[in-house]
């Protein structure tokens, strides 16, 4: 079973049909929306500010998720995929975001809607990610803006998830 804490009298909050793996570890000020998966290693930590995720996303194995004490909560919007091994720190990530393997967002950075973190790109605090777009590199950079159909395809991982899930 998945560690669940209360942080300072801060309880996680679940939406409906949740999944966590084992070795999840989900603490402190957290909001889940419904549909979410958090995989194998992953910690969600809202110890030293909130963190609010809405609905359909996955954190996948060993990703961590946290805020900045008194400066950067952590905002995740709807069907958002968070790659194995990425950092989310602080930031906000708007709907339908791909954030790549071992990558990191810090903090005060917005990543607009449809738009990928590639794997182990870095994104500095503060960044601006424009919507429909890939970054990489380090320190990230736009290299490309995606089709329409790129981003409709790339929005279904997402969906995947949730069939997953389904096998746990």
């Amino acid at each position: 079973m998945a560690l669940v804490r209360s942080v300072k009298g801060m309880d996680p909050k679940m939406g409906k049909d949740c999944w966590l793996a084992e070795t999840a570890v989900v603490a402190g000020d957290v909001v889940m929306g419904d549909n979410c998966s958090v995989w194998y290693g992953a910690v969600i930590r809202g110890d030293v500010n909130s963190i609010k995720i809405g609905d359909r996303t996955n954190v996948q194995d060993n990703a961590v998720i946290h805020c900045t004490y008194q400066k950067h909560e952590t905002v995740i919007g709807n069907d958002v995929t968070i790659g194995h091994g990425a950092v989310v720190h602080g930031c906000e990530l708007k709907d339908k975001v791909l954030i790549g393997m071992n990558s990191v967002v810090m903090d005060g950075a917005v990543v607009e809607s449809g738009s990928v973190i590639a794997a182990g790109a870095i994104v500095l605090a503060g960044t601006q990610v424009e919507p429909g777009c890939v970054y990489a590199g380090i320190p990230a950079k736009k290299v490309k803006k995606l089709s329409e159909e790129e981003i409709a395809n790339m929005a279904k991982v997402s969906g995947r998830y949730l069939e997953y899930v389904k096998w746990y």
